[in-house]
């Protein structure tokens, strides 16, 4: 039979050509690359420039490393294939390993070799947990599955401190450097370190731990441990030790658990399973047990949870750095996709509605960077400043709080920016809307956190009074400011200053440390919207709902970092 005509199918000739305009592709968004995550951030650089100049070099090349095409596509890889467990070899050996992609070593590497885990310790000039938190906030533009390991290597590290039997450990933790070979400590040129603390029935109560232990005796120059019990979540369970916490003669005790034994066989240490996480998909957590498994004690017997504690100040201040870059990554790919997709004829960024959105978004994203890295300052002087002391022991709790309870709001804000594009899983917007609930989870929830600053100003009065003194410093430069001020001390010093409204008085507390901050380190006319906005009557709780004002272009302008 003869094939019927174009003609007799009522089809144009030029349809049936290859080249059809149907499959021209037209007003999509350029993609987000070719920037500089610290050096074109306005609002980071001009905070952080001049006082850790020392350390801008090692912050442009993380930063250089957020707006890598290349590294982007890495962070792509490590997320879409998931970590594999290898419960046993093929010969019927247990080895309890984990596979990842090779995506996933590569960002390992880049971050232990740019310091984000160590910089705070390696230092040779003031600040350096400032600069570290820097570096943490521009990796989690970069990657946040790799952002737990140098997390917790951060904290670790403080933990090995002064303890001579932990020596080798703090000094391979510190390197910058990834070595993921399955070696004894002393065989690798650099260790990656964990932690398995949370049991089944006990979630964040870590009164309520099961796993017990027998002491073995002086070892190493410690004292020696068998741990049996089970731990409900454990982060990179390749890592090469961990910290833990098990039942012993004098209560729960800290305990540190080697992977590989010095003589080089396998630790006494089972994967059960791997999660299957909403987010965080790059970074393997799994279910863990103990058999008689051998461990170090960390400090003293029976103050287990206490010494945790010393290092959770370390860790929330990273997830509060964090969420705060996470937010930045988000809106830097609002901001650009908005920029370079036409609506209505022009580029949605100048539509006034969209613009609004922006704008309250870029107001948010700077206030949780400056919240974040005032306590970072702070902590480079814990231990010589009893001032600065008592406020990052309140204002630490507050941050992690605020910042990470914002990230969920906010990065669904700019997927809504993306559209339906947003909705697809190979946009890396997609990507952050699974993150951003996590941090809010680990290291303590919300309602933890709350809980922690009304615990601190209870337990030493000073944080209350410190933290009003830090706020006051800059009384007087705005009136809706300075009444904001005056009704969270007068909250303070109520009966409301309790678990059951816990969570509006520290809510009222982070958006006056961020506004205290923005008054000292943004431009006026951020700083005065931002205010009107959050501690008046200005606003609706909602982004995109600033009142009318000329500086909206120029906020979006200012927070905008890819050039189209």
């Amino acid at each position: 039979m003869d094939r019927p005509s174009a003609g007799a199918l009522n089809v144009a000739p030029e349809a049936t050509e290859p080249d059809r305009a149907t499959h021209r592709v037209l007003n999509q968004a350029a993609p987000a690359t070719g920037f500089n995550a610290f050096t074109q951030d306005q609002a980071l650089s001009s905070r952080v420039g001049r006082v850790i100049a020392w350390a801008a070099d090692k912050c442009a090349a993380v930063g250089a490393l957020a707006g890598d095409e290349a590294i982007q596509d890495a962070a792509r890889l490590a997320n879409t294939h998931d970590p594999v467990l290898r419960s046993h070899d093929r010969w019927g050996n247990r080895i309890d390993w984990v596979e990842f992609h090779p995506a996933w070593h590569q960002l390992m590497h880049l971050a232990f070799s740019h310091e984000v885990h160590s910089l705070a310790w390696t230092a040779r000039a003031d600040g350096g947990h400032l600069a570290r938190a820097v570096l943490s906030y521009l990796w989690n533009q970069v990657e946040n599955g790799v952002g737990c390991p140098t997390g917790m290597a951060y904290a670790a590290a403080a933990g090995f401190a002064d303890r001579p039997e932990f020596a080798l450990w703090r000094e391979k933790t510190l390197q910058a450097d990834y070595d993921p070979r399955r070696l004894p400590l002393a065989a690798k040129r650099a260790a990656v370190i964990g932690y398995a603390m949370t049991e089944k029935q006990g979630g964040s109560d870590l009164r309520e731990t099961q796993t017990s232990a027998r002491a073995l005796g002086p070892a190493e120059g410690g004292h020696a441990y068998a741990i049996t019990g089970h731990k409900w979540f454990c982060s990179v369970p390749v890592a090469d030790g961990f910290y833990t916490l098990a039942q012993t003669g004098s209560g729960v005790s800290c305990l540190f658990v080697p992977r590989i034994l010095p003589d080089g066989t396998n630790n006494r240490f089972m994967i059960q399973r791997l999660k299957d996480k909403c987010g965080n998909r790059s970074n393997a957590s799994s279910e863990i047990e103990f058999q008689d498994t051998w461990s170090l004690r960390v400090g003293e017997e029976g103050r287990g949870i206490r010494e945790i504690l010393t290092h959770a100040h370390l860790t929330r201040l990273d997830f509060a750095a964090g969420s705060a870059g996470l937010m930045r990554q988000a809106l830097t790919l609002a901001i650009s996709h908005a920029q370079s997709r036409l609506a209505f004829g022009r580029p949605m960024a100048e539509l006034p509605m969209q613009a609004n959105v922006l704008a309250d978004l870029a107001l948010d994203s700077e206030a949780a960077m400056l919240g974040a890295l005032r306590v970072a300052a702070a902590t480079d002087h814990i231990a010589s400043n009893e001032r600065e002391r008592l406020f990052a022991r309140v204002a630490t709790p507050v941050v992690k709080f605020w910042n990470c309870q914002r990230a969920p709001y906010f990065t669904y804000e700019c997927v809504q920016v993306h559209g339906g594009n947003g909705f697809i899983m190979e946009n890396p917007i997609a990507r952050l809307y699974r993150e951003a609930p996590l941090n809010s989870i680990w290291e303590g929830t919300s309602n933890m956190m709350c809980m922690d600053v009304l615990r601190a100003m209870q337990r030493e009065a000073g944080c209350r009074d410190v933290f009003i003194d830090e706020v006051s410093r800059m009384r007087g430069s705005n009136r809706t400011f300075d009444r904001a001020v005056d009704d969270l001390k007068d909250g303070l010093d109520r009966s409301r200053a309790d678990d059951g409204h816990a969570r509006g008085l520290v809510t009222r507390m982070a958006y006056l440390l961020q506004a205290a901050q923005m008054i000292e380190h943004s431009p006026d006319a951020v700083a005065e919207l931002f205010i009107r906005t959050r501690l008046g009557n200005d606003w609706m709780h909602v982004y995109g709902t600033l009142p009318d004002s000329a500086a909206i272009p120029a906020i979006v302008a200012r927070a905008a970092v890819v050039a189209h």
